[in-house]
């Protein structure tokens, strides 16, 4: 294994670690492309709201990808980020590729917001269990972000009576 530049985790921690960084990489960064890809087709009532919205939550989601990334360099491994290795290892399910309407678009990624949000929350408590708490601190950012940026989007749809 590369060189750490932390103290006090073992070899044997720091490799779970990044593998559990890696794991939810794939999947910041499979939401950040689906994200992305609403943004460029949606259309509908609220178009340019919407659209805005949804470039800053990628954003966003870039800016959570590089915190997960960086943490896997720094605990000595090594970023797995390329298209090749996310489309293989996200366990988010696959985003609609032709679709205009934006509700379906929001409700498409409320649900993604959902599942990959459970998943960096599972991390969180994996990472505390394996005995890293500033990983779990960074899942702990992680999280609150995807929470906040699945109710912006989720604010979108209509009321269910």
């Amino acid at each position: 294994m590369p060189e750490a530049f932390v103290a006090g985790l073992n070899d044997n921690t720091r490799s779970k670690v990044i593998d559990l960084l890696n794991a939810r990489l794939s999947d910041v960064v499979s939401l950040a492309l689906a994200t992305k890809q609403a943004h460029w087709n949606l259309r509908g009532p609220g178009f340019i709201g919407v659209h805005e919205l949804l470039d800053e939550v990628a954003d966003r989601l870039r800016e959570s990808s590089d915190l997960i990334a960086e943490r896997a360099v720094i605990l000595g491994g090594y970023a797995h980020g390329t298209a090749e290795v996310v489309a293989e290892k996200t366990t988010m399910a696959p985003y609609p590729l032709e679709e205009r309407d934006i509700q379906i678009h929001i409700e498409a990624l409320r649900e993604r917001f959902l599942d990959v949000g459970g998943k960096v929350r599972g991390a969180i408590a994996e990472s505390g269990e394996i005995g890293d708490d500033d990983t779990e601190d960074l899942f702990t950012e992680v999280s609150r972000q995807i929470d906040k940026d699945a109710w912006f989007i989720g604010a979108n749809a209509p009321a269910k009576p």
